[in-house]
């Protein structure tokens, strides 16, 4: 049992913490759901009244239309950025598992794309796969098809952005995976081996299974991570063409500091937040299960 004099100890210790959340996380979440409830524009943000409208934006946005497309976009982004991003990852994580002449030199070479900031990631693909960009040129030259718009089709546009997003990610799929793979024991893969296992059995039966608190937190972390991209798609398409990459966050962005519609701008924050508040419930579920089932 821990003494009183330990308990205030770490009860002060943890204020500092505590005061940071609630004024730099608490404070702006509750002050967004306030805004997101009143009538706020370019006409009355500094002085006149500000109405309230209650669940009235929400509805608004509902019934436009543009907030459902930019959900299902977004969802359609990050299912196909974190699915791909894990395949690749996984793959370079059991080949740079390996001991081999360059491998720490190849490993931070990948490592490249998840350093440069997502601005010049989103300029570099931008020019890439522009009309006479780089793979445009390729495409025509190794005889693979016609010209592709690629950034002013929605199909294409939306490929373009999930190629990019999975180049960012692939190396912080393969880093969390490195690291799981080094808790697995040598040991059981001996074992397996003796038993007759071959490499594919090694890999479903024990990699795999072993690797599952690792995928868990990689997967969240990923769909967060992805689930609010912003610059990327800012800077890429602005949303189009016609909101066909238009997300969550580029929209609420829209709303509030391209049409000055304030309080839709928050509600469409809002939408986003409760999204990823389920998630996050989701994960801590699956982690609870998990520990109780291992107990």
């Amino acid at each position: 049992m821990l003494s009183r004099q330990n308990k205030i100890t770490g009860y002060v210790l943890v204020l500092p913490a505590l005061f940071y959340m609630l004024f730099f996380v608490g404070y702006p979440i509750i002050d967004n759901i306030r805004l997101s409830l009143l009538d706020v524009n370019v006409m009355n943000v500094s002085h006149g009244e500000q109405p309230f409208v209650g669940l009235g934006n929400y509805k608004e946005l509902f019934e436009e239309g543009v907030l459902v497309t930019s959900i299902v976009n977004t969802l359609i982004y990050t299912v196909a950025c974190i699915v791909l991003q894990f395949i690749i990852g996984l793959a370079f994580a059991l080949l740079f598992s390996k001991t081999f002449r360059f491998a720490q030199r190849l490993r931070g070479l990948v490592m490249i794309s998840w350093l440069l900031p997502a601005t010049i990631t989103a300029m570099m693909y931008k020019f890439m796969f522009s009309g006479d960009g780089v793979v445009n040129d390729s495409i025509t030259h190794l005889h693979l098809g016609s010209h592709i718009d690629w950034l002013v089709t929605p199909v294409p546009a939306m490929i373009t952005l999930i190629i990019a997003n999975t180049w960012i990610g692939i190396p912080f799929n393969m880093i969390l995976l490195t690291t799981g793979l080094t808790t697995i024991p040598k040991d059981i893969y001996e074992s397996a081996s003796i038993d007759g296992a071959n490499a594919l059995q090694k890999f479903w039966r024990l990699t795999l299974p072993l690797l599952k608190p690792a995928i868990y937190s990689l997967l969240v972390l990923g769909f967060i991570y992805t689930f609010k991209v912003f610059e990327l798609v800012l800077i890429a398409t602005h949303g189009g063409p016609v909101n066909a990459t238009q997300m969550m966050s580029t929209y609420a962005y829209k709303l509030s500091f391209e049409l000055f519609k304030f309080s839709q701008g928050a509600a469409a924050a809002n939408v986003m937040f409760v999204i990823l508040f389920i998630v996050g419930i989701l994960y801590l579920w699956m982690v609870r299960r998990e520990e109780v089932s291992s107990s």
